[in-house]
């Protein structure tokens, strides 16, 4: 998988995120968890194009630390909807599993960028 192709993977997953967050019920609750999963979700498709033009590697590091975060944030937020229940699980859960698959993807990048031995 090259550069374009997570940048594609990772702007589709903010778009299924968008399209869930706009599924939660309009409680309280829901509005803060909408708010939070949107931002967090494009995000980490922000600072990944971001990241795929940096101008050092340095900054490339940092900027993929961020895309790392923000993938983690939005995977927590899935796993809140699915304890509070406020969408069924099923309908969370293959999303959740990308999060999870592509969280795992840019740590192991940041771990290459570092120079870092894969565990």
């Amino acid at each position: 998988m090259n550069a374009d192709d997570l940048k594609d993977r990772i702007k589709d997953f903010a778009h299924r995120c968008v399209k869930l967050a706009l599924a939660l019920p309009k409680t309280v609750l829901g509005n803060h968890i909408k708010g939070q999963l949107i931002r967090c979700s494009t995000s980490a498709a922000a600072n990944y194009r971001a990241a795929c033009i940096a101008q050092s590697k340095p900054n490339f590091i940092s900027k993929l630390s961020i895309v790392i975060e923000e993938t983690d944030e939005t995977c927590f937020w899935m796993q809140f909807i699915i304890d509070e229940k406020l969408l069924k699980e099923q309908r969370v859960c293959p999303l959740l599993q990308e999060g999870r698959e592509l969280t795992s993807i840019f740590a192991s990048s940041r771990k290459t960028a570092r120079g870092l031995k894969q565990e």
